[in-house]
């Protein structure tokens, strides 16, 4: 983990509610900022290379061209009355304490620029419009705050307008990147995916080297033979799975493969597109559509039937747009976008796992969910997890009501924020979340994202919550009679 202050944001988190916001703490996090894209990286992903020299004009043109395109994110920009019922609701602002976290306040910085420019009044009277400039200033603050917004949509749950916060940020991280202006994270990802496949970088000899190093493993460990294989023709499934189910989170990937095998299911990763995450949706539409359409490539070019989503919340939110981004997916079956989740429902419910599951294989762990911000909120993938969890344990509970399925929250490194620059923030939108694990003493936090299961463990360390963190498929593996 990055050095930081390791005073807490939140003094005495024992004694913190989970939901409790805390006192107010002004400019704690406005110094805190991602370190902007490199030159070569914007090359790769077409953007400017640096900042335009008419940066100001093409901003507010940008900003033109959405609100003509998207008919909601004009509504949104019109309806919200400032009444704070998001204010308390984002994890950010419950960890730090920053009043500009508040999603209302974050949301008004784009407001702001929109009435300035788009609205009679803010043209003729800003001051009396609410209405500012889209300056230097202005353009810093956008930075700063559009980039401690991981785009989870919790405050839209609770917004009596039903404006989507989340399109807001999308819109100004667009506008910013149409002018050149990116994090160095998410721009060096997505031209990662584009030069090697996948959002490690990893190239496609290490991919294959790591899938034949996994099955010696599993041999060697358990004395079963299983297999990983790679860039098959003509299998069952093509599984897009993240890349740090390769690497990161091998028990995840050994889940996989152990699925697949006791179902006698041939199937296959590509090292064109080994990679589900989807890095586009925290930059622009643009990028969001060319990294989606490698999966429908990658499955053409061998030939599959059916495509398979792994654990990655973010890949799952873009995946569900498959049909809208990169056209229909009528030469598959399902011809919709299909989670692993939902694969592994559809195979109890036809009786396929029958006899095949010893679920006290995991009476060692209390196990709890966390639903990722995508899946459930944006993809609404939220009790096909919980069937899987409950087929593979005896003992599962659930988080308070009020912190699961819709109302999640955020693991607090969603959007493109898991970075280590921005450790404080990470760790203190984390928070909501650590407290919920502290509330029902489990020992298992099972969740179906990579992000997630990068950025918990941190989490839970930081605020002294004793708890293992790994993937839904990990526990059923685990109860697998093989």
């Amino acid at each position: 983990m990055a050095k930081f202050d390791e005073t807490p944001i939140i003094q005495d988190p024992a004694k913190a509610g989970i939901l409790a916001p805390p006192p107010i703490r002004e400019h704690a996090t406005a110094a805190m900022r991602c370190w902007p894209g490199k030159a070569k990286d914007h090359k790769a992903i077409d953007l400017p290379e640096e900042r335009v020299p008419d940066w100001q004009q093409k901003a507010i043109a940008k900003l033109g061209e959405l609100l003509e395109k998207n008919k909601a994110l004009r509504v949104y920009m019109d309806i919200c009355v400032r009444c704070g019922a998001c204010a308390d609701k984002c994890q950010y602002y419950l960890g730090t304490g920053d009043p500009q976290n508040m999603p209302v306040a974050r949301a008004e910085l784009l407001r702001q620029v929109f009435r300035r420019y788009y609205t009679l009044g803010g043209r003729l009277f800003p001051d009396l419009s609410h209405a500012a400039e889209f300056d230097e200033e202005m353009l810093e603050k956008w930075y700063i705050y559009f980039y401690q917004c991981s785009e989870c949509r919790r405050c839209s749950v609770f917004c009596p307008y039903g404006i989507d916060t989340a399109e807001i940020t999308m819109a100004a991280r667009e506008i910013m990147s149409s002018i050149g202006v990116a994090t160095k994270y998410v721009t060096e990802v997505v031209a990662k995916v584009y030069e090697r496949g996948n959002n490690l970088g990893i190239p496609p000899l290490a991919w294959i080297d790591n899938c034949e190093f996994l099955e010696e493993d599993v041999e060697e460990e358990e004395g079963i033979s299983l297999r990983f294989p790679v860039d098959e023709q003509g299998a069952d499934v093509l599984l897009v799975p993240p890349s740090a189910d390769n690497f990161a989170n091998v028990d995840t990937m050994i889940g996989y493969a152990k699925l697949f095998h006791l179902l006698g299911i041939r199937w296959t990763t590509s090292t064109y597109c080994n990679e589900g995450g989807n890095f586009g949706l925290f930059l622009n539409y643009y990028n969001l559509k060319k990294v989606n359409k490698r999966i429908i490539d990658a499955a053409r070019m061998l030939g599959v039937k059916t495509i398979i989503w792994g654990e990655c919340g973010h890949a799952w939110r873009a995946g569900v747009l498959t049909p809208t981004l990169n056209g229909p997916m009528d030469m598959f079956d399902p011809p919709y976008p299909y989670h692993i989740s939902q694969f592994i429902v559809d195979m109890l419910r036809k009786g396929a796992l029958d006899g095949k599951i010893d679920k006290s294989a995991n009476d060692d762990y209390l196990v709890t969910y966390h639903d990722p911000c995508n899946p459930a909120r944006s993809s609404q993938l939220i009790e096909e997890p919980r069937e899987v969890l409950r087929a593979s344990c005896n003992r599962f509970v659930e988080m308070p009501a009020d912190t699961i399925r819709e109302k999640t929250f955020c693991c607090g490194a969603g959007g493109g924020l898991l970075t280590d620059e921005v450790m404080p923030i990470r760790m203190a939108g984390g928070k909501p979340r650590a407290m919920a694990v502290k509330h029902v003493g489990a020992n298992y936090l099972a969740t179906p994202c990579a992000i997630c299961k990068a950025q918990l463990p941190e989490v839970m360390s930081y605020w002294d919550v004793p708890v293992q963190v790994g993937g839904v498929i990990d526990l059923l593996a685990n109860a697998l009679k093989l």
